[in-house]
């Protein structure tokens, strides 16, 4: 084993067992990662795409917007924070209409780590069914990484997406998302028992979900030639290069929660419960 796969491996185990314990606790801790992931996703996607350098007071601005995203998280506002990441979206796409800017680079950041941040407080909220709902997300994304990873590896075959991430193969991909459904269904049946197809499909959409996000990262940082979005964590790079796949499930997750709210008139349940349909 190379001394840099021996540290992927051990930063991964200590990454796993600060996020685990910040999940069984919930409350206060759970939220107080979930507004630290906000902060250091907007500070990774402004560093990518030099907001900086093209747009100071965008990037003053975007800051300001991202750290009350994160103090309305933390002090459990997630339906005010929600409400002000619509008002910056609503407000981005009009002065893009109005003033025919091209450039959402700004916007999108703001949008992408504060609503990263809200989707894992609201998922997780303060009940048991959040938590195994998160336990269930991190099952699928965490399969789906580490599985696609080793089987891409062994079986290599066709490239997924060659011009985004040479590296990811279809073997890889379809392994991991097998793998995937197989690990959130087993979680789910540990706590509440076998659920029809609900789960299995549930973490096949979650696990596609994923790749995407994961492709999408790619995408950014090829496109501005980036090899890591930082190099916060040892061994694997950014924020951004560990959690891609788990936000972009948490929003598809969050979606769904929001449908089943409309569907079947279940706004005073909490997310958790929504999302796996008990």
């Amino acid at each position: 084993m190379s001394s840099e796969l021996r540290l992927r491996i051990a930063s991964a185990v200590v990454l796993a067992a600060v996020v685990l314990a910040a999940t069984w606790a919930g409350g206060l801790a759970f939220r107080l990662f979930s507004a630290a992931i906000a902060l250091l996703l907007y500070y990774e996607w402004s560093t990518i795409t030099r907001i900086a350098e093209k747009d100071r007071v965008g990037n003053v601005a975007g800051w300001c917007v991202v750290a009350l995203v994160a103090l309305l998280t933390l002090f459990d506002y997630v339906n005010a924070g929600a409400g002000l990441l619509l008002l910056v979206l609503v407000a981005g796409l009009a002065e893009m209409a109005v003033f025919r800017r091209a450039d959402g680079w700004l916007v999108g950041g703001i949008i992408y780590a504060g609503l990263s941040g809200l989707s894992l407080a609201a998922i997780r909220g303060g009940d048991p069914s959040g938590l195994v709902a998160m336990l269930f997300l991190f099952a699928v994304v965490w399969a789906t990484d580490i599985c696609a990873f080793f089987i891409g590896r062994a079986l290599r075959g066709p490239k997924l997406a060659p011009p985004i991430s040479p590296g990811k193969t279809w073997s890889g991909a379809i392994g991991g998302t097998i793998c995937a459904v197989i690990a959130g269904t087993l979680l789910h049946a540990a706590f509440y028992g076998a659920d029809g197809l609900r789960i299995p499909v549930l973490a096949l959409l979650l696990s596609v979900c994923s790749q995407i996000g994961d492709l999408g990262e790619s995408f950014i940082k090829r496109r501005f030639g980036v090899k890591d979005s930082s190099r916060l964590i040892p061994g694997h790079g950014g924020v951004m290069d560990r959690v891609d796949g788990l936000v972009f499930a948490c929003f598809a997750a969050f979606i769904v929660i929001l449908g089943e709210a409309l569907i079947m008139g279940g706004a005073g349940m909490p997310a958790g419960a929504l999302l796996l349909g008990r």
